[in-house]
């Protein structure tokens, strides 16, 4: 007699299941996933029923989300770097505009998850909201960002982020106060098709009257869009393969149903019918931070005009960003645009006067645009800008001298710079530049001597060594700079020369397209012949 309880009992949950999926024409691809999506939908329309007879008070939801907030240790302030809290509050900046048009007057508190693989919002019981950087670096505006938090703030006003707290209540069966122990991704996982068309509609509503564009929505499911077919695409690259990482973690607004398409409709059916203004977006103020990892990304990926692109996005925003600057200036270098790297390094000094990195890069770039008037454009700079510490100014000063013919600054240098081996290693290499051979190697030989661990001072004396045609030392040197890891491409590059002229054609030929795969500089006339 059990079994036929236990069978009619599994028949009636398939009925149901069937009739709830035909109600909300879920619509997923086939295959598991769409037996997942039938499941957990039909699961929580049945365990909503009950909650809704037994909601918990206000006081008691606050108390479960405060508790569910702490223990995801993501709430602390105090330690997070400066970017991050600049984010932070300018979520709850956004957020304090919403809040007093949702229905339910809780303490709302919203939080900056800084994880760019994190692609997604949440929100947990009592009021708070938290957003990824991932997601947040998919936006172009403040009022995509309104949209998503408006979305998040109604799956609270509406009881959704409760009722998922009282289901884990009921399954696990522990008391209100255990449940602390929830992991976070029953509150990251989407909810049901109704429940996310509700948060859909109300959370747009909430925006548009806190003044927000309802367009920002649309443009915000338009970009869920995009993202929902990049992640059906096969990765090409080890760059769309980490890429691809973070896009199949996807859960919530790009994984769960419904899809991108019938939320538009949706919103789009409520601009119609509320007759609302589609008023112009404002920019999404932090947009700059986002843009700028961008673009150090594409630098490190050798994609240079993307790099420039991204970081000259991030300058109009905030035009003095020195991270941004610093992308530029590199991006422009590597592209062999030597006069526009000079100015925005100049730029950049003008806002770290003391990063000696910048200042050497400023006079190659400078050398690299003019040989004869780089000297006075950099002293003009050095003596306007007086908190440059002076000791950081000879060896580059001396070396845009030697490119102009005058040689006589080097040498007085080469005489105080004897102790130190960066120094010597420096002015050698301006000595290299300028076609100084025989200098420059007794400079960067003696330089090696002091710092024989050194690697860059190595490839450069091997350098000198190719001019020299000592083809068997330079090989030396250049196996003694190996240290680990993958060599640079600019020591692959001088074992490649040293290769090619000692008849060693393959050899040559492979590390040609190794340092070609590391520095794609090296393909670029304009470049190489300005070293």
């Amino acid at each position: 007699m059990k079994h036929w309880i236990v069978l009619a009992g599994i028949v009636l949950l398939g009925i149901g299941a069937i009739a709830v999926s035909e109600r909300r024409k879920v619509d997923v691809p086939p295959g598991p996933a769409a037996v997942l999506y039938l499941v957990a939908d039909t699961e929580q329309e049945l365990t909503r029923m009950p909650v809704r007879f037994t909601r918990m008070s206000d006081e008691e939801e606050i108390a479960i989300g405060n508790n569910l907030a702490h223990s995801y240790n993501w709430t602390a302030n105090s330690d997070k770097p400066a970017e991050v809290k600049e984010v932070e509050a300018y979520l709850n900046q956004v957020g304090a505009r919403l809040a007093p048009h949702a229905h339910r007057k809780l303490p709302y508190k919203f939080h900056y998850i800084a994880d760019p693989g994190f692609i997604n919002a949440f929100a947990l019981p009592g009021g708070h909201v938290f957003a990824g950087e991932g997601l947040l670096a998919l936006m172009d505006s403040e009022d995509e960002l309104a949209a998503v938090m408006g979305h998040e703030v109604e799956h609270i006003d509406h009881y959704h982020c409760a009722e998922r707290a009282q289901q884990e209540q009921a399954l696990r069966r522990v008391p209100l106060g255990g449940l602390i122990a929830i992991p976070v991704e029953v509150f990251e996982a989407g909810y049901s098709k109704d429940q996310e068309l509700e948060a859909d509609r109300e959370g747009t509503r909430l925006a548009v009257e806190a003044g927000y564009s309802a367009n920002g929505t649309i443009r915000m499911f338009e970009i869920f869009q995009r993202v929902y077919r990049e992640a059906q695409t096969p990765a090409k690259t080890p760059q769309d393969e980490l890429s691809q990482v973070a896009l199949e973690t996807l859960q919530g607004y790009f994984r769960s149903h419904p899809l991108p398409d019938e939320r538009i409709e949706q919103i789009n059916g409520m601009i119609a019918s509320e007759h609302w203004e589609l008023k112009p977006e404002r920019d999404l103020a932090v947009a700059y931070i986002f843009w700028t990892a961008k673009a150090n990304a594409a630098l490190e990926g050798h994609r240079y005009q993307q790099a420039e692109q991204l970081a000259e996005r991030s300058l109009k925003i905030r035009p003095e960003e020195p991270r941004a600057l610093e992308a530029l200036a590199r991006a422009q270098f590597a592209q062999a645009e030597f006069p526009a790297s000079a100015a925005s390094y100049r730029k950049l000094l003008d806002l770290q006067p003391s990063n000696a990195q910048a200042v050497k890069a400023f006079a190659v770039a400078l050398g690299a645009s003019n040989r004869q008037q780089a000297a006075g454009e950099f002293r003009q700079w050095s003596s306007s800008n007086t908190r440059v510490p002076p000791s950081g100014l000879r060896v580059p000063t001396a070396g845009l001298e030697l490119l102009a013919g005058n040689a006589e600054p080097a040498r007085q240098l080469q005489f105080e710079i004897t102790a130190d081996a960066e120094k010597m290693g420096e002015l050698g290499w301006w000595y290299y530049v300028a076609g100084d051979f025989r200098s420059a190697g007794n400079l960067l030989e003696a330089a090696v001597q002091r710092r024989p661990g050194d690697p860059t001072l190595r490839v450069h004396l091997a350098w000198i060594q190719i001019e020299a045609m000592r083809l068997s030392d330079a090989l030396e040197t250049l196996n003694m700079a190996y240290g680990e890891g993958s060599p640079a491409p600019e020591l692959l590059m001088a074992r490649c020369m040293a290769e090619w002229q000692a008849q060693q054609p393959d050899q040559a030929l492979r590390d040609f397209e190794a340092a070609l795969a590391g520095q794609p500089e090296w393909a670029t006339p304009q470049w190489t012949q300005a070293f």
